[in-house]
């Protein structure tokens, strides 16, 4: 099962290093990641995807938990939360598929960021379901290339 862990940790060198190593020392993957700072100064989010059994999943909070610059821990999987991803795709816009790729690009909310006479650059935000459609409708037009950024979390406010 997949796991979605927001992890609020000091912005310093090597943070990141042994949070990394304390995944790839216990023999368990990091699917996606995503860091960067929050408001306050000197302290950073990582946002990390991971796949494991609740006990799995127990065993990582708790050694991250132990290490000194992380301040809180919270997998996202517990609570409602809203996710997001973004992808750049550069995808063959020749005469006859150009108002297409415009239609698909205009359907899944995305837009053009680069223009040339033989592709189009489109980024779209959006769930891991919603970029992997936009993905697999672009492939049979021609996709030169994909960049994507890891996912990000944030909890939902608490009703009232």
């Amino acid at each position: 099962m997949k796991h979605t862990i927001s992890v609020l940790l000091q912005n310093k060198p090597g943070v990141l290093s042994r949070v990394t190593g304390l995944f790839s020392g216990r023999g368990f993957n990091i699917e996606s990641l995503s860091v960067a700072q929050t408001l306050e100064t000197g302290i950073s989010c990582l946002t990390l995807v991971t796949s494991g059994d609740d006990a799995i999943v127990e065993q990582i909070t708790k050694q991250l938990h132990k290490l000194i610059d992380v301040i809180k821990v919270t997998d996202m999987s517990e609570t409602e939360y809203v996710e997001r991803e973004m992808v750049l795709i550069r995808v063959k816009a020749e005469a006859n598929t150009r108002a297409e790729v415009l239609r698909v690009i205009d359907i899944f909310r995305g837009k053009v960021v680069d223009v040339s006479s033989k592709s189009y650059a489109v980024e779209v935000t959006g769930t891991a379901d919603k970029i992997r459609a936009v993905i697999d409708i672009l492939r049979p037009i021609g996709i030169q290339e994909i960049i994507k950024t890891g996912l990000i979390a944030m909890s939902r406010a608490k009703k009232q």
